[in-house]
């Protein structure tokens, strides 16, 4: 099992990116996925070769700083808007090209407040991944939709319509994902959704149903993986912590948790 652990705001500092990335690699994860942000004030060298040095590479990153601080819209009306975001989203597409990871897109196709009209968002929303898929395809990377509950995006809640999307936009750069947090919420079954779409999928985010640390929820962890393994899904898994923790305890409380429950090693 590849596990690796999920940061959701960006890490300015390379200093302190080099403190976390070697905290996570003695607690024994094998991977980092990082929120991207513009500009970064650091060289993709030298998160190179932090990688390196850890044994710890960048896997994925998250793009849903670019909605949050710089409204980059895919469904927006303003054509402006929707150009510097495939922009934006190249730009992160190279910059996981040479880390070796992928680009996660969910909060940048925007809210219903955004565009009200689901079928016209999608079709821009479509519209702008086929330019962003060209660079990703170009730059050897993958862009990955991630299907995220209706209260946080206005579009493609489900697995099946993240499917839908992919195979709208056509493009092998082009991939889904799935996060448990959101499948708890959209679906009737964490499990079955899982088994149906495993052997799709390109990436996947382990998080408690209540966002909290590992074991405070309802989630079946064990049910999860191997539903994962079931599928024979061979990809990177996220730890995701977002409340009630830091990123030093939540960490540190999810392997000891796994290991506990003999769910990991």
């Amino acid at each position: 099992m590849n596990l690796s652990y999920l940061f959701y705001d960006p890490i300015p500092e390379l200093a302190e990116l080099d403190r976390r990335m070697r905290h996570l690699a003695s607690l024994g994860y094998r991977g980092i996925e990082l929120s991207a942000f513009h500009p970064l004030p650091y060289a993709i060298d030298d998160v190179l070769s932090l990688g390196r040095t850890h044994n710890l590479p960048v896997v994925s990153l998250l793009s849903g700083w670019s909605y949050a601080n710089e409204k980059l819209c895919l469904s927006s009306p303003e054509a402006g808007t929707r150009k510097v975001a495939v922009e934006r989203l190249g730009e992160y597409a190279r910059q996981a090209g040479r880390l070796g990871a992928i680009v996660v897109v969910g909060l940048m196709q925007g809210l219903r407040s955004d565009e009200a009209d689901e079928a016209r968002a999608n079709e821009r929303i479509a519209d702008c991944l086929r330019q962003v898929a060209k660079v990703a395809a170009n730059e050897g990377t993958t862009i990955v939709i991630e299907p995220v509950n209706h209260l946080q995006v206005g579009f493609n809640h489900t697995a099946a319509e993240a499917a839908a999307l992919v195979d709208r936009v056509g493009s092998p750069a082009l991939g889904y994902m799935l996060d448990t947090i959101h499948i708890n919420i959209e679906e009737r079954s964490i499990v079955e959704t899982i088994r149906g779409h495993g052997r799709r999928i390109r990436h996947f985010h382990l998080c408690e149903t209540n966002g909290a640390p590992f074991g405070t929820g309802n989630l079946d962890f064990r049910a999860v993986l191997a539903a994962l393994d079931e599928c024979g899904y061979g990809h990177w898994i996220s730890v995701k912590v977002y409340r009630k923790a830091d990123w030093e305890h939540g960490s540190r409380a999810a392997l000891e948790f796994l290991r506990r429950h003999g769910i990991a090693t």
